[in-house]
C-alpha cells in the first residue's frame, strides 16, 4: 500500500477509536440495514434527483450491511469494533485522498500583490452616494 494512504488510515483509526471507545458505540447490523433501506426510500431518491439530477447511490450502505452480517457471528465484540474501525478508516482515507471539491482551490502561502486595488487606481469612476434624507442645497 501507499505510505501516504497508510498514514492517513492510521490518523483515521486514532480518531475513530476516540469517537467509538466501546464495542456498543459502533453501528449494529440493524442500523446498517436501516441506513440501506432509508437510502432506497422514494423520498431519498426524489431528493437526490432534485439536488444532483440522478438517483441516490445506495451501494455503500448495502456493502456495510453485508459486511456486518458476515462479521456478526465470527468475531467477538472487540474484534468486530476493531475491524469496523479499520474498514471505516480505510473508507475515510480513500475519501480524503481522492478527488473532491477542494481540488479546484490552490492553497496560497502569501496574499496577492496589489489586491484589492484602490478604486481610483483601477480607473473606475467614483460616484458619491447620498442619502435621500439629506437636504440638498
Amino acid at each position: 500500500m501507499d505510505a501516504k494512504f497508510e498514514a492517513t488510515v492510521q490518523q483515521e483509526i486514532a480518531h475513530l477509536q476516540k469517537v467509538h471507545p466501546k464495542p456498543e458505540d459502533i453501528p449494529s447490523c440493524y442500523d446498517a440495514f436501516t441506513m440501506y433501506t432509508s437510502c432506497n426510500l422514494l423520498r431519498s431518491q426524489c431528493r437526490s434527483l432534485y439536488r444532483y439530477g440522478e438517483r441516490a447511490e445506495c451501494s455503500r450502505w448495502l456493502e456495510d450491511w453485508k459486511w456486518c452480517l458476515s462479521q456478526a457471528r465470527s468475531l467477538s465484540p472487540d474484534q468486530k469494533r476493531d475491524a469496523w474501525i479499520r474498514r471505516r478508516a480505510e473508507w475515510w482515507a480513500r475519501t480524503r485522498l481522492g478527488r473532491n471539491s477542494e481540488d479546484v482551490w490552490d492553497y496560497r502561502t502569501q496574499p496577492l500583490v496589489d489586491y484589492p486595488k484602490d478604486i481610483n487606481q483601477a480607473g473606475r469612476i467614483t460616484v458619491p452616494i447620498t442619502s435621500p434624507l439629506e437636504s440638498r442645497p
